[in-house]
């Protein structure tokens, strides 16, 4: 009797098996709205895909994620190819994604803005980090296809505006999975060479076709490359990453050219310009010299040139009257201080004068040696007591028994201390 009940493994297993088996749900296209998304640190995605009524469980491995040209987001409309299948833990059926677009964009489209808006958050269009095309280029380099008509829409303009601008072909793939790679490549490249001006370009194709124009490490060379670099990537209308990051961007390749190079006819017609406005310039300016120079020749010092000779005459003559009368009152000043001094008595008796001053020099030197003569200090009755020629000046100098000399006004008399 128990033979008849299975196992949950086995209902599991069988469930699997059919699903596996109906070719309807082998390969199955399905729309809806992204919700619950998780993307794993392995690098698979996770999440639901979900209707107004109904949703399934989706996974997406990484082998498939990396195919993709833009980031997932939750409530992002979505169409999706893969398999239903069961997975034998839950018993739960879920969708294993193969490829995903958004729903009614596209994926490339998709890319493209997110990685638009990237860069621009970056900083990477400002204008500020743009570099000036040179006017008249001496060597254009060229980044594009060997071969088709954007490479000969350019030599052919560049020789027919500018024949004496050099160019240098850097040939690259210019669409396809290898051709981001090969134009960075070239970028690099074309920096080892003396070049003023970098054209980037292919002729028009689908957005397929231009997505090497739209990969990030094709966008970032562009902004790191030291050479002005001008864009120039399908027709008119079309835009793409490379155009907003490069210094200038050139609807066509044709129009590239043009931008890169000068007109010849456009040039000489400046240059005469420039010869016209030269000549009317020193025209005018021989004219303005002409009509100083005859406005001279009517001064009257032109008219009679001795003027300016007798007018310094003039001045010369008054500066030497001064010069003169200078010299007259110098003479007078020093006359009287002279007369002065000789009229001194030192002039008339000088030795009187010298006399007169030792005379008095020696007297004060008598008077200073008076006051200090002891011989008279003993005359007003003071005396000097001496102890073997020692002056004694106080009593603390004496002992008992010394013997002393009293130095009176007329004479010396000797005692002893007691």
């Amino acid at each position: 009797m128990n033979n008849k009940y299975i196992t949950v493994t086995q209902l599991t297993r069988y469930i699997k098996y059919q699903f596996e088996q109906d070719p309807n749900l082998n390969e199955i296209f399905l729309k809806g709205e992204i919700s619950n998304f998780k993307a794993h640190s392995r690098g698979h995605y996770y999440f639901t895909i979900k209707d107004e009524n109904s949703r399934i469980n989706a996974i997406m491995f990484k082998t498939n994620v990396n195919k993709l040209k833009f980031i997932p987001t939750e409530g992002m409309k979505v169409l999706v190819t893969g398999q239903v299948r069961v997975y034998e833990a839950t018993g739960a059926y879920q969708i294993y994604v193969n490829e995903m677009i958004e729903d009614g964009i596209g994926n490339l489209y998709v890319a493209y803005e997110q990685l638009k808006k990237k860069l621009q958050d970056e900083g990477l269009f400002d204008e500020h980090h743009k570099q000036k095309i040179p006017r008249i280029p001496n060597t254009v380099g060229i980044i594009t296809a060997p071969t088709g008509a954007a490479i000969k829409d350019i030599l052919s303009t560049i020789k027919r505006r500018w024949p004496l601008a050099k160019t240098i072909l850097f040939p690259s793939l210019v669409q396809g999975e290898d051709a981001k790679e090969n134009i960075v490549k070239q970028i690099n490249v074309a920096q080892e060479y003396p070049i003023d001006v970098l054209i980037i370009g292919r002729g028009g194709g689908s957005i397929e076709d231009l997505w090497p124009f739209n990969e990030e490490i094709v966008a970032r060379a562009i902004y790191e490359c030291a050479i002005p670099i001008i864009s120039a990537v399908g027709h008119e209308i079309d835009f793409t990453i490379s155009d907003f990051v490069a210094d200038l961007r050139a609807p066509t390749p044709t129009a590239a050219a043009e931008l890169a190079v000068p007109n010849k006819n456009d040039v000489i017609t400046y240059l005469n310009q420039l010869k016209i406005r030269s000549n009317q310039v020193m025209k005018k300016q021989l004219t303005s010299a002409k009509h100083d120079l005859e406005q001279l020749m009517k001064r009257s010092i032109w008219q009679n040139p001795l003027l300016l000779y007798e007018a310094k005459e003039q001045q010369f003559d008054y500066l030497l009257d001064r010069l003169a009368k200078s010299i007259t009152i110098l003479l007078e000043r020093y006359q009287n201080k002279f007369t002065t001094i000789t009229s001194h008595a030192l002039f008339k008796n000088p030795k009187r004068f010298i006399l007169e001053n030792n005379t008095n020099r020696y007297l004060q030197i008598i008077a200073k040696l008076e006051v200090l003569n002891p011989l008279l200090t003993l005359k007003r009755g003071y005396t000097i007591i001496k102890r073997e020629e020692e002056v004694i000046t106080t009593s603390k100098m004496l002992k008992k028994q010394d013997k002393i000399d009293i130095v009176l006004n007329d004479g010396t008399v000797k005692a002893e201390i007691l």
